[in-house]
């Protein structure tokens, strides 16, 4: 289990393949963000983005799913988060592209009133198959500490 005394300020990964489909841009669309560029060819076509994008909460979502899978996979000790900042959309996603993600620890801050967890903040960077940033924010974490009863 990885603990808020295991983090490394500086420390780089990446991870994750997600496939973009139609289907599913099509249903997020539907359900959550109805604008006819996410729903329809001929609307999207007289846009900028040329042709059915993504939604960019529906990339958040997708993102945040390879996330938890990450979470899950280091077998980290992970308690949620109060938030994002500087979410920003650099480019559209479309059925088809292939995301990953890519993040650095930036600053972890062990609490002051709650021993028992940290925080850290961290940058990530959604990119497509071809490499091109389509999504930045920086995370705001939670994390167990490993022995509470210690004090740094």
């Amino acid at each position: 289990m990885l603990y808020f005394e295991d983090l490394e300020i500086g420390t780089k990964a990446s991870f994750g393949r997600y496939e973009v489909t139609r289907e599913e841009v099509l249903e997020f669309a539907a359900k959550y963000d109805p604008q006819p560029f996410h729903l329809s060819d001929e609307a999207a076509a007289k846009t900028h983005f040329g042709r059915i994008s993504a939604s960019g909460w529906h990339t958040c979502a997708m993102t945040m799913r390879m996330l938890v899978d990450n979470i899950t996979e280091r077998k980290q000790a992970g308690l949620g988060s109060p938030g994002q900042d500087e979410l920003r959309w650099h480019r559209p996603v479309y059925p088809g592209d292939v995301l990953r993600v890519e993040t650095e620890l930036l600053e972890k801050t062990r609490s002051r009133s709650r021993p028992e967890m940290g925080s850290f903040k961290s940058i990530v960077t959604v990119l497509n198959q071809n490499d091109e940033k389509v999504m930045t924010f920086r995370s705001i974490g939670l994390i167990a500490v490993r022995n509470p009863e210690t004090r740094d």
